[in-house]
């Protein structure tokens, strides 16, 4: 296994403000510690491989993972968040987690993991000499928090940054992702997309399309990681239907 050296410098962020549809600085601290790091992978290839295989014991099972968030001395969850420390692609012949060593080729093979199954032989794209013979680089110890990323995400265009900032434990939403242009703009919705493409057409000259962008987000495996929206134990009546009066347009 791969044993990442840990840095010790936090960076907190905090805000009085606390919006669960709209990102708050109070959502996001980042703490530089590889040991609480999300992990992003791809299930959906490996596990049709595993149906095709007919393997006697599954590689998923039903339950969570054991992972434990960080407490505070007043016995809640603490709000420092994970950083993206790894990205990780699993093997669909041996099904061991292979650590992709860029973000971008990591974004490149999530972009065609379908259609190209990862096998560890293909470790050799970054001149890494693998094979199944070899020992598992991470396992799903319960040590960092694991999400499930989205297949088939287009490649960030160049020059283009795509990020994933994920929010703290309790939040309606688990993460949030952003776009930034080569100009430094961020962007939050498809909608800001083409306005900004309709507004600097020299991206689209450039071969920029909407169809490169993706605002999906992974999905912890920690089932409880988001909260889940309360409603009100007392339920509103409904109002009356109301009838046609006549000399009423309604």
């Amino acid at each position: 296994m791969v044993h990442p050296r840990k840095r010790s410098r936090k960076r907190l962020i905090t805000s009085d403000s606390d919006d669960d549809d709209d990102y708050t600085d109070k959502d996001y601290s980042i703490e530089e510690d590889t040991s609480k790091q999300l992990v992003l992978y791809d299930p959906q290839t490996t596990r049709r491989q595993q149906r095709e295989f007919q393997l006697d014991e599954p590689i998923y099972d039903s339950t969570p993972l054991q992972q434990i968030p960080p407490k505070t001395k007043y016995g809640g969850h603490s709000r420092v968040l994970p950083s993206i420390g790894h990205y990780t692609v699993q093997c669909a012949q041996c099904f061991k987690w292979r650590v992709v060593p860029t973000k971008e080729k990591y974004e490149e093979l999530r972009e065609t993991i379908s259609e190209e199954l990862f096998v560890c032989a293909r470790a050799r794209e970054w001149n890494r000499v693998l094979s199944c013979d070899d020992p598992e680089d991470m396992s799903q110890d319960g040590s960092r928090v694991w999400a499930i990323d989205k297949p088939n995400i287009a490649q960030t265009p160049v020059g283009w940054n795509r990020e994933v900032r994920i929010r703290g434990e309790g939040c309606s939403k688990f993460a949030d992702v952003y776009y930034t242009s080569p100009a430094g703009t961020t962007l939050r919705s498809m909608v800001e997309i083409e306005r900004y493409l309709a507004e600097n057409p020299f991206y689209v000259r450039q071969g920029v399309y909407l169809g490169q962008f993706s605002f999906a987000t992974p999905k912890p495996l920690q089932e409880d990681y988001v909260r889940k929206r309360k409603y009100s134990a007392t339920t509103r009546e409904l109002p009356d239907i109301l009838e046609p009066v006549e000399g009423v347009n309604i």
